[in-house]
């Protein structure tokens, strides 16, 4: 951070300057003082070695926040938002038309060229909620929810293809190499537990997101910060148990000869990822035990899995935002959840905006509903911040490749896309901008995704603008030099 008490940075200078002074030079005053001080007290003349500090230590933000963790649920693909929020009377009412020369001009498309036919969502709409927020019937769980949610209508991105659009999401560029958000997010607030990392992945269908890890990845930031990727099946995380032959005790000495050498590095070269290795050591110790325990679902009574529609053993969306909330009753920081299978071209039945979407929506709606309500009744919902959405939105015209089909699809679109927030601060039941009548673009409040991401953050106590790492002779930050907070979703 610009802040320099919270840069890794900075506390390596800090702290090689001490050990400089006291240690390596010592037959300077320092150490002569110090070593008499010690002979004082009946300690003996040598000076100890300093703890190595945890770089996952909880650390205050720069202000005081609505939110204290995140669950962030991506549905990898991008749900098409105008068969779920964005109703448009006038796009159903010019179904199959030839779309308006107008949208098209110098316009690209990912799979789609030529003039296309307009595509009206085949759902039917419904208001619902005290203010009347519109949903469609393909996310019946979600109609309970529109007076808890804040829908924002008015998202837009600069790109429209999946891994780049991704990225930019959760990393502020199109290019990998850069932190992503819960990387970003524990680099500037650390864990509230020590026994469990404070950044967490749940990917509940065995593909991993467009992104791959960069999506999750800790980038020029200490490793330390990375998103520690789980399973619903077998081992939580790899390699968690020991090895045949090798018992806690023995696994405790191996370690700390490993430290021992570890942070004598640390000592002689000052580098962050020697700190950090040392602190992923004991974090892995202590996850033996805690990991296990809290990632067992079958420990929930019969009623709350009905609820999320959640089986032990399962790899699911359901079973994740179970584990998700277990995660943030336990002090996880960041808990973030990929499900595959929103990408709906039409390409097969399965992409299909009618019996396809009701499907996939049957997998998600519920959990999703489930996790928002249960936290409410436990007290965690006004302190965690729900994120739910895709990377992009999708055309009001059928894709190109399969127009001349029965199944109907919809291509990428950056222009426009429907994202929803919960808990942690925001306004609940707020329908938030607005799209033109055939939603071809935003016409009231637009939302970049680095306004997105400068909101999360603002949520989280940060001004986005103060929370960086110096890398490569500049200060870097998640929303680069772009990005403002939408204070009007605040609460």
């Amino acid at each position: 951070m610009s802040d320099s008490a919270n840069n890794p940075h900075f506390d390596r200078l800090a702290w090689q300057t001490r050990r400089h002074f006291l240690r390596q030079s010592s037959a300077g005053l320092g150490a002569i003082g110090l070593a008499g001080l010690l002979q004082q007290e009946g300690r003996g003349a040598s000076v100890g070695r300093d703890e190595v500090p945890n770089p996952l230590a909880a650390k205050p933000p720069h202000f005081a926040p609505k939110a204290k963790r995140v669950i962030y649920i991506h549905c990898t693909g991008s749900p098409p938002h105008l068969d779920l929020f964005d109703y448009k009377p006038e796009l159903v009412a010019r179904d199959g038309q030839d779309c308006p020369d107008s949208f098209l001009k110098g316009r690209s498309f990912a799979f789609t060229s030529g003039v296309p036919k307009l595509l009206g969502t085949p759902r039917k709409f419904s208001q619902y909620g005290s203010q009347g927020m519109w949903m469609s019937d393909a996310v019946p769980h979600f109609h309970e929810l529109a007076d808890e949610i804040c829908l924002i209508k008015s998202m837009y991105t600069d790109q429209f293809n999946h891994a780049p659009a991704e990225l930019l999401l959760y990393t502020g560029s199109p290019r990998s190499g850069r932190p992503s958000l819960g990387s970003w997010v524990t680099y500037g607030l650390g864990s509230e537990n020590e026994n469990l990392p404070g950044f967490v992945v749940l990917i509940s269908s065995g593909v991993q997101p467009n992104g791959g890890s960069n999506s999750f990845g800790s980038g020029f930031l200490p490793s330390v910060y990375q998103g520690v990727q789980c399973r619903s099946q077998g081992d939580p995380v790899l390699y968690v148990t020991d090895p045949a032959g090798m018992d806690r005790d023995l696994r405790r000495l191996s370690l700390d000869a490993i430290g021992e050498l570890n942070q004598r590095q640390a000592e002689a070269l000052g580098h962050p990822e020697t700190t950090t290795r040392i602190a992923q050591y004991e974090l892995a110790f202590r996850m033996q035990m805690s990991v296990p325990e809290v990632m067992d679902i079958s420990r929930e009574s019969a009623d709350v899995l009905a609820r999320y529609g959640a089986q032990p053993g399962v790899s699911s969306l359901a079973n994740n935002c179970l584990l998700a909330r277990r995660l943030v009753e336990q002090g996880v920081r960041f808990v973030q959840l990929f499900d595959w299978g929103w990408d709906f071209h039409g390409t097969g039945p399965s992409e299909d905006i009618r019996d396809g979407l009701t499907n996939k929506c049957a997998t998600m709606d519920k959990p999703v509903s489930a996790l928002i309500q249960d936290l409410r009744q436990r007290g965690l919902l006004d302190d965690t911040l729900i994120v739910w959405g895709g990377e992009f939105g999708r055309t009001p015209f059928r894709e190109g490749r399969t127009a001349g089909g029965n199944i109907l699809g919809r291509d990428h679109y950056p222009d426009c896309n429907c994202m929803f927030l919960a808990g942690g601060g925001v306004r609940g039941g707020l329908t938030y901008g607005e799209t033109d009548e055939l939603g071809f673009s935003v016409t009231e409040n637009r939302v970049h995704v680095h306004d997105l991401q400068a909101t999360i953050l603002h949520l989280l106590g940060f001004d986005h603008t103060r929370l960086t790492h110096r890398f490569q002779g500049r200060d870097y930050r998640l929303t680069d030099v772009h990005g403002e907070v939408v204070h009007d979703l605040i609460g």
